[in-house]
């Protein structure tokens, strides 16, 4: 798909409080109390969600969401299908790649994906099999696994739950035929989900390999290269979202972590045709202030000195251009969600390099692949418009950066 050099502006909202709102032309952006600090040895979800202002209203930490059916005209927040136009996934049936016209969908995909997150969500399975068929996707096949042997408890924010819902749903999306594992970890302690990492491990390793996606992090600290080991098992390809704010989160910042950032879908409000991938102002990355440089990242040397870069590849967001997720939450209630933020893109970028079928033994493998793409265009969008980070003082441009890493995916071949 060619992709033009010029953008029209991007609706950006940025909410700093619990469950805060900040009103744009189109609607609201809120983050969950889930997304925001959460203290030393604690994760953070890395989701927003935007609701849309002609369908629907907010009130304290609830949102009634539209009560069509996606996708739907009026809005252009992005399907399965959409996506996969956007990225070269399937062959193009519809220029322009118009979420409310584009309906092929990914049909790839096999062996194992195990998500990675905290408490437990009662409804996912339920709630994937009405995502899949909204959107006429192959019927799932999902197992739950709590890591440490009993149920965990509800997450009193909501936010867990709608994490896990986002993950798995777009995970299949990507990847339709493959098995997915949802691995639910007592709470959100970094000590608990790590040992459900390493579950999750087994567990793809034993279904003959493929990926383990965590759409969660915490700031850097500097014991963290001590957990690196974690993400080694033969045979399974790591990823984690690089966060909502500026700045690097572990665990995307190991260099056995492919970290997964964002960027924003810019489309025309008169046709929905798409103009041009940007960068998302608000997506997490930079230079790691514990991990050195990576072998893989020697090419990239003048931009990140001796330090592991992130992100590696980015996708789809911001949560103005966000995805629809179908969730049965207790806090916020149930219904279609628009939702963004860097946890869209860890579950999606693991279905894609599911679909693509390598199966490759580890990340530092499939990312020695992936950065000998870096001039590559057929193989890798390098997103040159935008900026991100703290002041928006990072720019995207040609080749490697901080806001987008490489750039986002065209197509899955180089995977």
């Amino acid at each position: 798909m060619k992709r033009t050099d010029w953008i029209l502006p991007a609706i950006v909202a940025i909410s700093v409080l619990p469950c805060s709102t900040l009103a744009s032309a189109e609607g609201h952006s809120m983050t969950p109390a889930s997304s925001l600090g959460q203290g030393p040895g604690m994760a953070r979800t890395h989701l927003r969600l935007f609701v849309p202002s002609a369908h629907s209203k907010s009130f304290g930490a609830k949102a009634v969401q539209p009560s069509e059916l996606p996708p739907f005209p009026g809005f252009l927040f992005e399907t399965p299908a959409s996506l996969a136009c956007v990225y070269n996934l399937v062959p193009i049936q519809v220029q322009g790649c118009n979420p409310n016209l584009t309906t092929a969908n990914p049909t790839g995909g096999s062996r194992a994906i195990a998500v990675v997150d905290a408490f437990h969500d009662p409804s996912a399975n339920d709630d994937l099999e009405v995502f899949s068929a909204q959107f006429g996707l192959a019927a799932p096949s999902l197992t739950v696994v709590f890591a440490q042997g009993s149920k965990p408890g509800l997450d009193p924010t909501g936010g867990w739950e709608l994490e896990e819902s986002l993950d798995i749903q777009w995970a299949h999306a990507m990847a339709p035929q493959a098995k997915i594992f949802l691995v639910e970890a007592q709470d959100n302690s970094l000590l608990n989900l790590f040992n459900a990492a390493i579950v999750a491990s087994n567990l793809v390793a034993k279904a003959g390999g493929g990926e383990v996606s965590m759409s969660w992090g915490s700031a850097e600290f500097s014991q963290e290269t001590l957990l690196d080991s974690i993400f080694t098992t033969g045979g399974v390809v790591y990823f984690a979202s690089t966060g909502d704010t500026p700045g690097a989160q572990y665990p995307s910042t190991s260099p056995n972590v492919i970290a997964a950032g964002g960027t924003t879908i810019s489309r025309s409000t008169i046709t929905g045709n798409l103009i041009v991938e940007n960068a998302w102002q608000d997506a997490g990355g930079g230079p790691s202030t514990v991990e050195a440089r990576p072998a893989y990242q020697n090419g990239i040397a003048r931009v990140v000195n001796l330090f592991r870069g992130t992100p590696d590849l980015s996708f789809d967001s911001n949560p103005a251009t966000g995805v629809w997720v179908f969730d049965t939450n207790p806090v916020f209630g149930q219904g279609w969600f628009v939702v963004g933020g860097t946890s869209v893109a860890s579950p999606s970028l693991a279905g894609i390099v599911n679909a693509a079928g390598k199966f490759r033994h580890s990340a530092p493998d499939e990312l020695t692949v992936v950065y000998g793409q870096i001039s590559n265009p057929n193989e890798i969008n390098d997103i040159t418009f935008g900026n991100c980070g703290l002041s928006a003082s990072n720019f995207a441009g040609r080749g490697w950066d901080f806001c987008t890493g490489l750039g986002s995916i065209n197509g899955l071949g180089g995977k």
